[in-house]
């Protein structure tokens, strides 16, 4: 394909992404990767991904009066984070493994799933202690497979029963920790380099676009109907890519 459509594509992507983003607060990484999955490989999508994610997200979870208080609390889990991507750029030697695009296509149908079915979990205060490290591990590890920074871990926020801005400022502080040991783990593989600068500051502006045109479009569309529309979506392109890699 020839870099003017291929940059043109990238855009347009990152304009949806970031609109849902500026709509739900949540969902950039997510449906840009699932939606680049369809022409690039999922560590080509990551690479792209890690500018825009990373801007986007450092200023999530800096605002806010939380941070200390959260990084206290959260620290465990974010450890777990990196030995998980440091395991998973190892023993998968980074997210060009061929199995890969059907492990994205997994991952985006369970997270729809759980999502439509409202499925939420209850983390007792007592077993954070142990849950946090090997949530975070679990979290590395699907985070280099796939280029998918969400799962387990924004369930296991979602079951802290945090307040809606510690939850902001918390999934913003997980996105950013997710996103960087995922550039640790691409450039340990090989897979980020200077031929993805390009693309990735046009993603970056596109996502700033796109998040613009969420909010203004936020007013006029409830918020849990577009989550429900965005998660059906994100459940047939899950299936599509799950099932093109092994048919």
């Amino acid at each position: 394909m020839d870099a003017l459509p291929r940059l043109a594509e990238i855009a347009g992507i990152f304009v949806l992404a970031g609109a849902v983003k500026g709509m739900i607060g949540m969902g950039l990484p997510t449906v840009a990767i699932g939606i680049l999955g369809l022409f690039m490989t999922p560590a080509e999508a990551a690479a792209v991904l890690v500018l825009p994610t990373l801007v986007t997200n450092v200023w999530q979870a800096a605002a806010g009066r939380h941070f200390f208080k959260l990084l206290g609390r959260l620290w465990p889990m974010f450890a777990g984070i990196f030995l998980g991507a440091s395991i998973g750029a190892v023993v998968l030697h980074s997210v060009a493994s061929p199995w890969a695009t059907t492990a994205l296509g997994a991952v985006l149908v369970i997270y729809a799933l759980l999502g439509l079915g409202n499925v939420h979990f209850s983390v007792a205060p007592q077993a954070e202690t142990w849950l946090a490290p090997p949530i975070g591990i679990a979290n590395g590890i699907v985070s280099v497979a796939t280029g998918v920074f969400s799962l387990p871990a924004l369930f296991y926020l979602n079951g802290l029963r945090l307040r809606r801005d510690e939850l902001v400022q918390a999934l913003g502080m997980l996105f950013t920790m997710s996103t960087v040991a995922l550039a640790a783990a691409l450039m340990h593989g090989g897979v980020l380099h200077y031929s993805a600068a390009i693309p990735s500051v046009l993603a970056l502006a596109a996502s700033i676009v796109g998040m613009v045109l969420g909010q203004l479009v936020r007013s006029r569309v409830k918020a849990e109907l577009f989550r429900k529309i965005f998660l059906v979506g994100l459940l047939l392109l899950g299936a599509h890519l799950a099932l093109r890699s092994i048919l």
